[in-house]
């Protein structure tokens, strides 16, 4: 598990567009999520405004030399708790423990929210396992044309 660096953004692109072919392929109209698979410049163009901004934190995890994972958060500000931007791990290294300390190389147990689709049950319940619980907030992601839930972990309590 490392911190990614510009030579990283191609492959961190590739990952990306990979994880959510893998990830969305069963959830999502293909229609809708076809011209994002096509496009590994936007995903590339993500990461390079990501990395060049500095504004959060990332991590990428390799194999072998190939990306097969990454997380990105979003820190706290002040009452703000860090929000998850992003976590995907390769279908290949599903069920591996991967996504665990990807999920704990950003956020540790620190607060935190995120969104994740609705009909993404196996993500769901992996947060869950993770103290987070849905906050009754759902939006229609519109790129994708699917429902987005809210989900928050609490400070620990003590």
């Amino acid at each position: 598990m490392r911190t990614p660096g510009p030579a990283d953004l191609e492959a961190l692109g590739r990952c990306h567009l990979e994880c959510w072919r893998e990830a969305y392929g069963d959830l999502v109209d293909p229609a809708r999520l076809a011209p994002f698979l096509g496009d590994v410049d936007e995903f590339v163009g993500r990461w390079r405004r990501a990395l060049l901004t500095g504004a959060g934190h990332v991590r990428v995890a390799d194999d072998g030399g190939e990306l097969v994972g990454f997380s990105s958060v979003l820190p706290a500000d002040g009452e703000v708790p860090a929000h998850l931007q992003s976590l995907y791990v390769r279908r290949s290294h599903w069920s591996t423990g991967l996504g665990q300390r990807l999920l704990d190389a950003v956020l540790g147990d620190a607060p935190a929210t995120l969104e994740v689709l609705r009909d993404n049950v196996r993500a769901r319940r992996f947060y869950a396992r993770n103290g987070f619980v849905p906050d009754g907030i759902e939006t229609e992601e519109p790129r994708l044309g699917a429902i987005e839930i809210g989900m928050v972990r609490p400070a620990p309590a003590g």
